[in-house]
């Protein structure tokens, strides 16, 4: 499967009377947007209100709480459209042509549901943490209808829905630009793979996907990886926009649905693809919460690992304490069969280091790449402008009672920043 990615450079966004993007400047009109997240019924019903904001970087700017990160793509040419099952019909993506407007992002914000949602500072040493605080960021800021508290997960539903259909509005404006850049990403079919490059390592991605329920989700063509069975996908439908975020998880680690469309690990295995291994294909498991789910996902990833007669894999997680568990399972069992095994993870080794770092461990998982220990405290300064609120704060995952101090800065742990210790490697911060 061959997947052409046109990148259209954002260097600008602005508020206008027309949308459309002119001369690498985003030009958005905020009545036009809006009417066109409306047109979702949800959307109409849980949703009261919409305000939109720009955040640059280097400006003194906080956006929280923050629910997701989106880039805006279009489909051009080829099957299907953008997060398929969800907004486009369901048809096989990771092929033909998908225009990008890249530095720029949709980021969702709004009343929090549950105590896991973030910070983007787009200065300060907060912004260190975060990629997102490199991008242009159009911010759209829910305000819930009356009753919400009583429909927490229909008023949740509703603005992820609304940062899809943003991200979506937008990225149709890219549709008749020439891009700046194609790049071209190709998987061969197995035995054509084994005839190209027939002495080159046969390496996989396994791609753990958070499905714990309770807003603990994410969506593969719409479907909550919860509800399926571990199988195989080209690396080009990730890319594609096959997976989105449905997550509340902690900020630090979650997996946006920026960071599905821009899977780091992904591109470092198609640009040593050919060269130094073959890239087969990416295997997807879920992170299940019962016992019994978390032994069949992992039998059938070590299953699919043999049957592909893989040489190594890299393996990343979403999520820790109970998600460890299934990281190890696979882990355990994929050695077992001959694979060799990477993971990808962070820690959590409390706020002086010193306690352990993950739930569970095996002396099989002895290959590991971390993303940070997210209980390492910082203090954000007070910034100029919040795009959000404030009010959360001191109970989303990594505050506490007082982390809002009264001169407007934030003591917290740095899981409180999206993306701070993300477990793709979609961050700055490693240790060897």
């Amino acid at each position: 499967m061959k997947l052409e990615l046109g990148y259209i450079p954002i260097a600008d966004i602005q508020f206008a009377k027309v949308s459309k993007v002119e001369d690498g400047t985003l030009y958005v009109d905020q009545e036009a947007l809006k009417a066109f997240l409306y047109q979702d019924d949800d959307v109409r019903q849980w949703v009261k209100d919409f305000t939109f904001d720009i955040a640059k970087p280097g400006e003194s700017v906080r956006i929280t709480p923050v629910k997701d990160v989106i880039e805006p793509r279009v489909k051009v040419e080829g099957p299907g459209g953008q997060f398929p099952g969800v907004i486009a019909k369901v048809d096989t993506v990771g092929s033909g042509k998908t225009h990008v407007l890249r530095g720029m992002a949709v980021v969702t914000a709004g009343k929090i549901v549950g105590f896991q949602e973030g910070i983007i500072d787009m200065t300060g040493p907060g912004a260190a943490y975060t990629p997102f605080s490199k991008l242009l960021n159009l911010v759209v800021v829910a305000e819930p209808a009356e009753g919400y508290q009583d429909n927490k997960h229909a008023y949740e539903h509703a603005v992820r829905m609304a940062g899809l259909r943003a991200a979506t509005f937008l990225g149709e404006l890219g549709r008749n630009v020439e891009p700046a850049e194609v790049q071209v990403f190709e998987t061969l079919g197995i035995r054509e793979g084994i005839a190209r490059y027939p002495d080159l390592p046969r390496v996989a991605y396994v791609h753990m996907l958070q499905s714990q329920g309770l807003l603990h989700d994410t969506y593969v063509y719409g479907v909550d990886a919860k509800r399926t069975l571990t199988t195989i996908l080209y690396p080009t439908e990730t890319m594609d926009g096959a997976i989105i975020s449905g997550n509340c998880v902690s900020a630090c680690d979650k997996n946006t649905t920026y960071h599905h469309q821009n899977n780091p690990v992904v591109a470092e295995l198609f640009a040593e693809h050919g060269k130094t291994l073959n890239y087969v294909c990416n295997i997807i498991t879920n992170e299940n919460v019962y016992l019994a789910d978390k032994q069949r996902s992992s039998d059938w990833t070590a299953k699919l690992c043999r049957l592909l007669d893989l040489d190594g894999v890299i393996v990343s997680q979403e999520g820790f304490g109970n998600p460890d568990t299934d990281l190890i399972m696979n882990t355990k069992k994929i050695e077992l069969q001959g694979v060799k095994t990477t993971i990808i993870t962070d820690e959590y080794a409390g706020q002086n280091g010193r306690s352990q770092s993950l739930a569970d461990a095996d002396p099989l998982a002895d290959a590991v790449v971390t993303g940070g220990n997210a209980n390492e405290v910082i203090v954000l300064p007070k910034l100029d402008k919040v795009i959000g609120t404030l009010d959360f704060v001191d109970v989303i995952a990594g505050g506490h009672a007082g982390s809002l101090r009264e001169d407007g800065s934030i003591e917290a742990e740095i899981q409180v920043i999206t993306g701070a210790t993300n477990e793709m490697g979609f961050n700055r911060l490693s240790a060897r």
